[in-house]
């Protein structure tokens, strides 16, 4: 190593040119596509990589944030070359890095021990044998800069790779697990909070892979856990917390003796007063239920635990959603509103499954984890918990004093999470419960109105199946008309909760809609009329769940003028590379395939826009200058599905148009395209063509069969079983005809 040093020593003229730089690179008003071209410049020099490793060791002149910014510009560029480094420079970066481990500034540590593991990951231990007795060297100093330097890198390790330390090692003795496992164990008891977060965080990595080093010291690290019980620091004991979790989920029969020790202490600390603590306390509940554990072991612990949970459910005064709630419909969406959005394929022979829950891209906290787990606890345990539960629900409800409004939300929100799991408990009382929520659309406090919109939508079910007599028709008839009036609401949050409520209640009631459906028509386009662009995308669906809902109800002239004059606007509107094509898109799937033959009167104009979005792509992956677009794949994906909506919504009234087209060709294309999507709506237009108008794909029939018995291959089953599903199923439709 040492010679390494030696052989290479940096110019002075291209270390002061590569800082000024580097000082430039992280001013917040420089030029930075500027500077990022000159430094990509100077990383075309074979030694730019040991001028930053320099910088990053030896710049003692230079600020910390100038040899922080070298070692992060080092690492990414190791990410991207190391294969490439002569075997020279790699030894003369690594010389440098292992007698910056004790560096006196912290940022420096932490910066030497991410390049660290970034090198072990591209060129592993065997590649770096002096790197384990340096680690070992700092650990055993007694130094803490140096012990916090080698604990920080071997976290990092244990982070990417901890199954690399549980290899044979050339020129070691035993396994690095077996040297390391020992003394991360004794670091549980450091002084240091610092240290003992990293040792035990360092620990739970092996979990999962759970190597011998581990399994042997199980006794050692479970007593460790309880030692660290109440640490001082909230950042060991959220490790602690994690470790309980995932043992319940990978090695349950660890901690089987210490079950009830490890229940009662996650239900003392799913109170911490550090919400991270209390949210990764909160998650053991879930992971326990899982885990198939006796459900005896836990029931004791139930009438404390719900309290808790229920208590955690409230809105935290930090919380986004607080601030989110405040924007109503006259706030202009910001960019970073806009969730992203993802197409499913067209997939024939599927129900399609249930979709998530659009609050799975928002922060997951401790109130959503709380719900989560209630929800879990009331399938476990039933109507078991509605004793407990309920007093607290009717206590919480009822309060109209304006400080306590987040009570009031978090019961209706318990009441949706254990809507499925107690419904035979709850069923007795559901029209008294709807009977009290119904009002609470109308509450002044948006985040109650948009709560109850959600509760009221698990009950979707059980609030169709009592259409029947009089009292279930009425109380249908006001959570219908309670749905539509927030839709129109002028919160964003709430008409955002109200639109996806509504979905859920027209997939439940399918043609018990018909007879309303002029009045749903009217709501749901005056709000596509007032509604911004994230909020317009959930209209989108719901236009769409209610055509698959009422089906061909929905092809007369007088809901036809309703809903049509203005989606066709829109679709003039957008261009060829907007995105919010992809909801329309979607949106007139739905249409097309409700309305059938009725859909003719429009089907031309939107058949040829879908051509013309799939040629204007094609053309974009191959050159997007001439496209004048930037290739996405989605358009495609969304333009396939929308023309085999056609096929079937049409049948073989769709022969005209693809006589006239050059689809036959194109869908070719797609049929072998690289991207698994585009395949797989492919071959399901493929099928649909096949059953409405299989003359236009006789002149490229033998192609068409052969592409498609090459995704059945099992090398391509394996790779994309979904592609092969309508594959085959397409073949089918070919034979047939």
């Amino acid at each position: 190593m040492a010679a390494a040093a030696a052989l290479w020593q940096p110019q002075e003229e291209g270390l002061r040119e590569i800082c000024g730089l580097l000082e430039q690179h992280i001013s917040p008003n420089s030029d930075q596509p500027r500077i990022w071209q000159q430094l990509q410049h100077y990383g075309q020099f074979p030694d730019f990589n040991n001028y930053l490793a320099f910088i990053l060791a030896h710049a003692e002149g230079k600020s910390v944030e100038i040899r922080q910014a070298a070692g992060l510009l080092l690492k990414n560029n190791l990410r991207a070359t190391f294969s490439s480094l002569s075997p020279s420079h790699q030894q003369y970066i690594k010389s440098e890095l292992l007698p910056c481990l004790g560096a006196t500034d912290r940022t420096i540590r932490s910066t030497v021990g991410t390049v660290i593991s970034v090198l072990v990951l591209l060129g592993r231990l065997i590649g770096w044998p002096e790197l384990l007795q340096a680690l070992i060297h700092c650990l055993d100093s007694n130094d803490l800069n140096h012990m916090e330097g080698a604990m920080d890198a071997i976290y990092k390790i244990c982070e990417d790779i901890p199954e690399e330390l549980d290899v044979d090692v050339t020129g070691l003795s035993e396994r690095p697990i077996n040297v390391l496992m020992p003394r991360l164990l004794q670091f549980f008891q450091s002084p240091h909070a610092v240290l003992r977060k990293l040792s035990l965080g360092s620990v739970n990595q092996f979990i999962a892979v759970m190597p011998t080093a581990l399994f042997m010291s199980m006794d050692q690290y479970l007593q460790g856990l309880f030692a660290l019980a109440h640490d001082s620091s909230a950042d060991v004991r959220k490790l602690v917390c994690a470790a309980f979790v995932q043992l319940i989920e990978v090695a349950p029969s660890f901690l089987e003796p210490h079950l009830r020790n490890v229940i009662e202490y996650i239900l003392q600390v799913n109170k911490d007063p550090d919400d991270e603590v209390a949210l990764e306390a909160c998650e053991f509940w879930s992971a326990y239920c899982d885990a198939n554990f006796p459900s005896d072991s836990l029931r004791e612990f139930l009438p404390r635990l719900i309290p808790v949970l229920l208590s955690n459910m409230a809105y935290a005064d930090d919380d986004e959603s607080l601030v989110d709630a405040e924007e109503d419909e006259s706030f202009p969406d910001r960019d970073q509103d806009l969730k992203p959005r993802f197409h499913s394929s067209r997939l024939h022979g599927s129900e399609g499954g249930e979709e998530d829950d659009d609050e799975t891209v928002n922060v997951w906290n401790l109130r959503k984890c709380s719900a989560a787990g209630l929800d879990i606890l009331s399938n476990v345990y039933g109507d078991e918990i509605l004793p407990t539960l309920m007093p607290l629900i009717q206590q919480k409800l009822p309060t109209t004093n304006d400080s306590v409004w987040k009570e009031r939300e978090a019961a209706v929100l318990a009441i949706g999470a254990i809507a499925e799991g107690c419904i035979n408990g709850l069923y007795p009382h559901l029209p008294e419960i709807i009977a009290f929520l119904i009002p609470l659309l109308d509450d002044k406090f948006p985040l109650i109105r948009s709560i109850t919109c959600w509760t009221l939508s698990r009950f979707s079910k059980y609030i169709i199946q009592g259409i029947g007599h009089q009292n279930g028709y009425e109380q249908f008839d006001k959570v219908l008309m309670g749905l539509l009036r927030r839709i129109l609401d002028t919160n964003k949050r709430v008409q955002e909760a109200a639109c996806s409520a509504f979905a859920t209640l027209e997939e439940e009631a399918a043609e018990e809609l018909a007879p309303h459906l002029e009045i749903i028509l009217q709501h749901l386009l005056c709000a596509y009329r007032k509604y911004q662009r994230r909020n317009l995308r959930i209209v989108y669906d719901a236009i769409g769940t209610l055509a698959d809902a009422v089906g061909g109800e929905l092809n007369q002239p007088k809901y036809l003028d309703i809903l049509m004059p203005p989606l066709i606007s829109k679709w003039q509107q957008l261009s060829n590379s907007d995105k919010d094509l992809f909801p329309l898109l979607e949106c007139f799937t739905s249409i097309a395939q409700a309305l059938g033959p009725g859909f003719s009167q429009f089907a031309e104009p939107v058949f040829q826009r879908c051509i013309n979005l799939i040629q204007i792509q094609q053309l974009a992956k191959v050159d997007h200058v001439a496209a004048g677009v930037q290739y996405d794949r989605e358009f495609v994906v969304c333009s396939l599905d929308l023309l085999s909506g056609l096929a079937e919504g049409l049948g073989s009234g769709i022969e005209s148009l693809v006589a006239q087209s050059n689809l036959r060709e194109l869908l070719l294309q797609c049929c072998m395209d690289d991207g698994t999507d585009i395949r797989q709506s492919a071959f399901a237009l493929l099928g649909d063509l096949a059953r409405v108008c299989p003359i236009h794909l006789h002149p490229r029939l033998q192609e068409f069969l052969d592409i498609a018995a090459k995704q059945l291959h099992s090398s391509a089953v394996k790779e994309a079983v979904s592609v092969a599903n309508n594959a085959c199923w397409a073949i089918g439709e070919l034979t047939v005809k």
